[in-house]
């Protein structure tokens, strides 16, 4: 049984769709756009950006002028290039990178859902909030978006479960009024509300979604600028010196942690630093957690153990599987553009 119609049956969602109807449908909508964007990046482009002078004088005096007013011009390029290259790095901030990454680590325990709401619902599982995840996540792939807005999304999901109780019936609307606030938190061009209904076929209504839309808003009093493992991972992938396979490795095992619940008693950065650790045992990289990653994450190896160890409980049960009847994440990673780290085949780890 594949994800949409497991949703259908499990959630009860009326007309959910097919995987061959509504998801493969959702990549025409985002040609359609991508396309749109394309004609006006062209139309934006048609002028040619050539800052050189042309002389045109025949004379020996205008041409000597002309080539003057040529290094003038080429000086003139180089200051707008130097003058752009500090803009970029005034946009990078490296002086306030201390002070955001403090409040980052200070923030993040105050935005976390309940790790034990599922007890307070009666009329959803773990279950059905996994197969919705991987459904966000499959939705959030075929439309291309941010790796902040899919965090986001789940973190959303997850703090308004906790303290409101839903019916199986609207699992998936709350879904999707999470990603449809996050997109538009965290996306340049976020899809349109329309196309929200579209996704999950025409099952809920505009009004629904922006009813929904209010009460989550309102539920979490407007708090959607919180810390997610999006934003850990931008700099400790780094400060781990990642290449491009053991990013993708890392990220894999961060978006098998988003399906399984056990994760939410885990702070983000906790959870993004076990799976650097374990992605560096992995990959055998020695020391494991060298010194310089246990500062940067503020996480010993000791603390990451359980979470890298339930990472690889994941990583296991993936790949033995397949994906299962959850194939959105083994699919996603399986891709060339993603190094096809969900293919690869890894030794148990010793330090796990």
């Amino acid at each position: 049984m594949n994800t949409t119609n497991t949703m259908n049956h499990t959630l009860g969602v009326a007309g959910a769709g097919t995987r061959g109807g509504i998801l493969s449908d959702i990549t025409n909508v985002r040609a359609g756009r991508a396309s749109q964007t394309d004609d006006k990046i062209k139309a934006k482009s048609t002028k040619p950006l050539n800052f050189a002078f042309q002389p045109t004088a025949a004379t020996t005096a205008a041409t000597t002028t002309a080539r003057s007013l040529e290094n003038s011009d080429h000086t003139r390029c180089l200051a707008m290039k130097t003058e752009e290259n500090d803009t970029l790095s005034l946009q990078s901030v490296p002086e306030y990178v201390t002070d955001i990454t403090n409040r980052l680590f200070s923030e993040e325990t105050r935005f976390l859902p309940e790790p034990q709401y599922m007890d307070m619902q009666t009329d959803i599982t773990t279950r059905m909030r996994m197969i919705l995840i991987d459904w966000m996540i499959e939705v959030h792939s075929k439309y291309e978006m941010r790796l902040e807005t899919l965090h986001l999304t789940v973190n959303l999901i997850d703090r308004y479960l906790s303290k409101v109780q839903i019916k199986r019936t609207r699992l998936q609307l709350v879904g999707v009024v999470a990603m449809f606030i996050a997109s538009k938190f965290e996306e340049i061009n976020p899809p349109e509300l329309h196309q929200w209904v579209y996704i999950c076929d025409r099952a809920y209504t505009n009004e629904d979604i922006l009813i929904t839309e209010c009460k989550m808003l309102t539920s979490l009093s407007f708090q959607i600028s919180v810390p997610t493992a999006a934003h850990f991972f931008e700099f400790l992938e780094k400060a781990n010196d990642c290449d491009g396979i053991h990013r993708s490795l890392a990220q894999y095992l961060l978006e098998l942690g988003l399906l399984d619940s056990r994760m939410l008693q885990y702070s983000p950065s906790h959870v993004v630093a076990a799976a650097l650790l374990l992605s560096n045992e992995l990959l055998q990289h020695s020391p494991v957690w060298p010194e310089s990653m246990a500062q940067q994450s503020r996480h010993s190896e000791e603390s990451l153990s359980n979470c890298a160890r339930e990472l690889w409980e994941l990583l296991e049960a993936d790949r033995a599987g397949a994906g299962g009847e959850l194939q959105a994440v083994h699919k996603k990673f399986s891709a060339k553009d993603q190094y096809a780290v969900a293919t690869l085949r890894f030794e148990t780890p010793h330090a796990i």
